[in-house]
């Protein structure tokens, strides 16, 4: 099972994360928290609100209970790998 290890707030929506395979990467959430329309997502639209994230149940949580599957945020980090792309479509991410 996939999980997020460390997580390091950069700039912006920017999160440096390490994760329990040994890999580790940026994932930009701009995206994910601007174009989802979701309330639970419109206070992170505040760069405070979105950096008071912390790592718990092996994932990113925020303190409005909003959480991330880590899956989703390997997606994010690793989107552009050719290696994973297969991954990325068994998960349902890309088709």
């Amino acid at each position: 099972m996939l999980e997020v290890n460390e997580a390091e707030y950069l700039d912006d929506y920017r999160i440096h994360l390490v994760f329990n395979d040994g890999k580790s990467g940026i994932a930009d959430l701009e995206q994910t928290v601007f174009n989802d329309d979701r309330l639970v997502f419109s206070r992170l639209r505040e760069k405070e609100n979105f950096r008071g994230f912390k790592v718990e149940h092996s994932t990113l949580v925020w303190s409005n209970e909003l959480d991330l599957a880590a899956e989703y945020l390997f997606y994010v980090t690793f989107m552009d790998d050719p290696d994973l792309q297969e991954q990325f479509r068994v998960w349902g991410y890309i088709s």
